[in-house]
């Protein structure tokens, strides 16, 4: 069962980066974040957001090249964003030994990773304008799993 949290249009990278704001105050120890989106959707500007949201230490960037990289916040729990991009299953993201319970984890290519790691996670859909045309994304956020359940931004 899914929770509908957030359907609207961001118009640009820093509206994104407000919504990544908004989304760190709802944010606590053992969330999993799902980003899913095609190449500069925005994923990582909403990291950003996130980041900063959370006073995360250190630039918040793309993962890509290390697979997950851990930020210590001044706010709570440690920052773990993960890029999954290249990761083949489940198990290769439950190798990295991520410490899922005490962590909020961002996972960038990660739609199908969470069996198994958690019953609950926030999955983010990220769509652009393929043309070119326009800055706008799409945005749906939905929540799955009971820590989801009435919550709303």
């Amino acid at each position: 069962m899914s929770n509908l949290i957030l359907n609207r249009a961001v118009a640009d990278a820093d509206e994104m980066h407000e919504l990544g704001l908004a989304l760190a105050k709802v944010l606590s120890a053992g969330d999993i974040v799902v980003l899913t989106g095609p190449l500069g959707a925005g994923k990582t500007t909403l990291s950003r957001g996130i980041g900063e949201g959370m006073a995360a230490v250190g630039t918040v960037s793309s993962p890509t090249f290390v697979i997950a990289r851990t930020h210590r916040t001044g706010k709570g729990p440690a920052l773990v964003h993960v890029d999954a991009y290249r990761l083949g299953s489940p198990a290769e993201l439950d190798d990295l030994d991520i410490d899922f319970a005490n962590s909020v984890t961002l996972i960038e290519w990660g739609r199908g990773f969470t069996d198994g790691i958690s019953e609950s996670w926030l999955d983010i859909e990220i769509e652009r304008d393929h043309t070119g045309a326009s800055d706008v994304r799409q945005i749906r956020v939905e929540g799955f799993g009971p820590r989801w359940k009435g919550v709303s931004l």
